[in-house]
């Protein structure tokens, strides 16, 4: 199996906002990561999408962006950014979506050789324009970072644990987080992050390895509109094949 990942996709969703605005290497975006995508990626494969998937307000309308992805090939596991307004009901979602589409929200994923966890994140403290709303956020994504890490290091076993988040967890000058801290308690290998676009903000968040998790940007424009392989696994490196295991306790609502 071969691990890809690429974040914000800016999927329309009827929400008539072309990404070329932002640019004209945005141009034609979609095409460009569908073409590439079908030439890289395999159907035993998987691919992590770590956020802003589509520029929907409704579920409803997400839904043919949704189902696009679907008919890629491989396995898509898929986190909230902070532009998914669309994403509701996790359980409701779950019931709609075709079965090779993969939700993380307060749970883990299990891809076979690896466990994936995650959660959005959020503004870090170190920005200057941090407030007292961003702080009430910001702890409760810790919370949900942690209730995914723990399911994670539930079924994990000898596996790799992989952690997705939408917003940079820490920045380039490397000062730690809650969440770095969480992903190193919980012994995570890799983090996977998007929400940057344009080579100034690229360099805004941490890239490589710190204090034994190796931190990378997958930002489709950062990766010019194209997967990026992350990992490469042996063919007889499995898990127990079972994708997701939501926790009991799960409301299935994202608040």
């Amino acid at each position: 199996m071969k691990l890809f990942a690429i974040a914000d996709l800016h999927m329309d969703g009827g929400a008539g906002k072309p990404m070329d605005v932002f640019g004209p290497h945005w141009a034609g975006h979609c095409e460009r990561i569908f073409g590439s995508w079908r030439e890289k990626v395999g159907e035993d494969d998987a691919v992590l999408i770590p956020g802003d998937i589509s520029w929907a307000m409704r579920f409803a309308d997400a839904l043919p962006d949704l189902n696009a992805i679907s008919e890629l090939p491989g396995v898509k596991v898929l986190l909230r950014g902070n532009h998914d307004y669309w994403w509701g009901s996790l359980t409701r979602m779950r019931a709609a979506l075709p079965d090779n589409l993969r939700l993380v929200q307060n749970d883990a994923c299990d891809i076979g050789p690896a466990v994936i966890a995650g959660s959005r994140g959020w503004l870090l403290p170190s920005d200057p324009d941090f407030s007292a709303d961003d702080r009430k956020i910001y702890e409760r994504e810790l919370i949900r970072l942690e209730l995914s890490l723990s399911a994670a290091a539930r079924i994990a076993g000898e596996r790799p644990v992989i952690a997705m988040l939408h917003f940079p967890p820490v920045m380039r000058d490397g000062n730690l987080t809650g969440f770095t801290a969480l992903m190193e308690k919980y012994g995570v290998s890799r983090c996977l992050y998007g929400h940057l676009h344009g080579s100034l903000a690229w360099a805004v968040g941490y890239r490589g390895e710190l204090n034994g998790v190796k931190y990378e940007l997958c930002s489709a424009d950062s990766l010019g509109f194209e997967p990026k392989l992350i990992e490469e696994f042996d063919a007889d490196d499995k898990g127990e094949g079972v994708f997701c295991r939501p926790l009991p306790t799960e409301s299935g609502e994202y608040v």
